[in-house]
């Protein structure tokens, strides 16, 4: 969707540029244009013309003739972060300049919510550098090549001279990179050891395999093999070039980084939680606020996580006595034998796993034949199950959702991970296909992209707490409508449901209760029955990414309790259509909004008696 919307962008922009002197012209060259829909989408759209690497991502330009960008990257030094900033305070200003009684109401929202994050842009600027941009899950190392390969189109050869361009330019980016990365060091903020001794391995690997094995140089390979328009002898030619710029520009750039971090690790120690570095306490409590959009504190949310974990186990070891199950020795115990059981298994084979797809895609059909009580509002896009392509099944989630296409020529798409048959579980699979699918990301990602009238910013708001809680509070909503009657696919959304509320108890433990990273690894080893290797990988995303794995849980009960708060107010007069409808139609939203759109349909409904 957004790549359609900013590709009209783009037209728009060229005839600005061509023509020039048009009411559209002022608009974007104006410091406070007449309209405040043209304010905010201007400035989303200039500061994508700042990224050529966003640019290329969206891309728009390209179907208006313009394709330069492709051959640069980002500006990663001090000084474009710092105008970055200044840009902000800039916009905030403009912002407020425009008269809250002058707006019509969809523009108040806008504003409001463009002001919540310009506000929380300003507060946590103080907190900037309280990051690893080196990391072992979406560091500059590994986040570099991920996005030649999966990003920059190779159709022609001067696609091609544009690629050899950022093969070139990586050196600038990444010593770029190392000016702030050594500016953190200088604050006391050093990865974690285990970070470095990952990050390492991975970069001395990237360093000592053979050019011609390199991501870079197949990628590139492959690309212009598929080409209809490069022959093979300006195939070879430019990959003579590519195998020369990896080795004079690409390795020299990740030689930097590696020895850089073989000197830093002296520095580095076992203590994991931002608690540990200058400020970390109020860094971490930022972190939460972006991430829930609310003002929960560490300990709270933690108290918060310990009771839930407590609840769903104790639900989980119901329902496996009520099955005839041994649960004497625990729940962990209980739960391994549960998925050592072969029957909830398929067929380890391609059959099988054909098979898993046909049932997912039952499963989502079902659900949205059944659904008209409960929704009123539903996306017009439709829905299907298609496997992850098989060159990134190993290291993919277990599933995700992409968006459908904006013209319809493609459906919402649930893209299920069939690389480990034992992933799958016959008893997890109905509450995976509601998150993912049907009610979950499909209804509200589906349903916001339909809606009219949105500014850019508002498509693609990162509120997670929202986005992740509706998905989460998703799962749920099937199971009371009847959807999961069978006990052992209540069992597969209660341990869904325990994973997120466990990940409340490590994220503080680790970040606020200074937990060790293995105390944090045992605690959730033993509190979710999951494998080991699945664990430690959690734990380390968790511990360079603060907060984030808390949004998941908070959003899931803070529409469960609005819900509850609209059932109480209204009683008999309560309908699960128009509480669905006021959740849904307004795109994500932090959840103190979403909480007076509640409010509002409440007194609204009751003020019609």
């Amino acid at each position: 969707m957004i790549k359609k919307i900013f590709k009209w962008l783009g037209i728009i922009l060229l005839t600005i540029i061509v023509l020039g002197g048009s009411f559209a012209a002022y608009e974007w060259h104006a410091d406070k244009p007449m309209r405040f829909r043209s304010f905010v989408d201007r400035e989303v759209l200039k500061m994508a013309f700042q990224s050529p690497e966003t640019l290329t991502s969206l891309g728009f330009l390209e179907s208006v003739g313009i394709s330069g960008h492709n051959a640069e990257l980002d500006d990663a030094s001090l000084a474009k972060a710092d105008e970055l900033f200044v840009k902000l305070k800039t916009v905030h200003q403009t912002m407020n300049a425009y008269d809250d009684e002058s707006l019509s109401d969809a523009d108040r929202l806008s504003k409001e919510i463009a002001l919540y994050l310009l506000d929380f842009a300003k507060d946590a600027e103080q907190y900037r550098y309280h990051s690893y941009p080196v990391n072992q899950l979406f560091g500059i190392q590994n986040g570099y090549p991920s996005f030649m390969e999966a990003q920059h189109q190779v159709n022609s050869i001067d696609d091609a001279e544009n690629y050899l361009s950022r093969l070139e330019k990586v050196k600038l980016k990444f010593t770029q990179e190392l000016e702030g990365i050594k500016l953190r060091e200088e604050k006391g903020i050093i990865p974690p050891a285990f970070v470095i001794e990952r990050v390492l391995e991975e970069m001395n690997n990237f360093v000592n395999k053979p050019i011609e094995e390199n991501i870079l140089y197949t990628s590139l390979a492959k690309k212009m093999s598929e080409s209809e328009s490069i022959s093979v002898d300006e195939q070879a030619e430019l990959l003579a070039k590519a195998k020369a710029n990896i080795d004079t520009f690409v390795h020299p750039a990740y030689q930097q980084l590696i020895d850089y971090f073989t000197h830093l690790q002296a520095k580095a120690t076992a203590d994991d939680g931002f608690w540990r570095l200058p400020q970390g306490d109020k860094a971490y409590a930022s972190a939460l606020r972006f991430f829930t959009t609310t003002d929960y504190t560490p300990q709270y949310i933690h108290d918060i996580g310990l009771k839930e974990v407590e609840r769903i186990q104790a639900e989980i070891l119901t329902i496996l006595a009520e099955q005839n199950y041994d649960v004497s020795q625990g729940f962990t115990t209980a739960i391994e034998h549960l998925a050592a059981q072969e029957s909830f298994y398929y067929e380890d084979s391609d059959a099988g796993r054909a098979q898993i797809l046909q049932d997912y895609q039952t499963i989502l059909d079902e659900i949205d034949a059944g659904l008209s009580s409960a929704f009123r509002i539903r996306p017009k896009a439709g829905m299907e199950v298609v496997r992850i392509p098989g060159f990134k099944e190993k290291t993919a989630p277990g599933a995700y959702y992409q968006q459908p296409a904006i013209d319809g020529s493609r459906p919402g798409r649930f893209f299920a991970n069939l690389y480990d048959i034992k992933a799958t579980p016959k008893y997890a699979m109905r509450t995976l296909a509601y998150h993912e699918g049907i009610p979950g990301h499909h209804f509200q990602i589906a349903v916001a992209m339909e809606l009219e009238g949105l500014p850019l910013f508002r498509m693609f708001s990162p509120f997670t707490a929202y986005v992740e809680g509706w998905a989460l509070y998703s799962e749920y909503l099937a199971w009371e409508m009847g959807f999961q009657d069978d006990p052992f696919d209540n069992i597969g959304r209660l341990q869904a449901e325990l994973f997120r509320a466990v990940r409340l108890v490590v994220d503080t433990g680790i970040h606020y209760k200074r937990w060790t990273r293995q105390q944090a690894i045992d605690y959730m080893k033993i509190n979710t029955g999951m494998a080991l290797t699945d664990v430690v990988s959690e734990i380390e995303r968790y511990i360079v990414m603060p907060g984030q794995a808390t949004s998941y849980k908070v959003g899931m009960m803070k529409i469960l309790a609005l819900r509850e708060k609209a059932k109480i107010a209204l009683g008999d007069k309560f309908d699960l259509r128009d509480f669905h409808d006021v959740v849904l139609k307004n795109g994500a939203v932090p959840l103190d909004i979403l909480e007076r759109f509640i409010d509002r349909y409440i007194a609204d409904t009751l003020a019609k008696t």
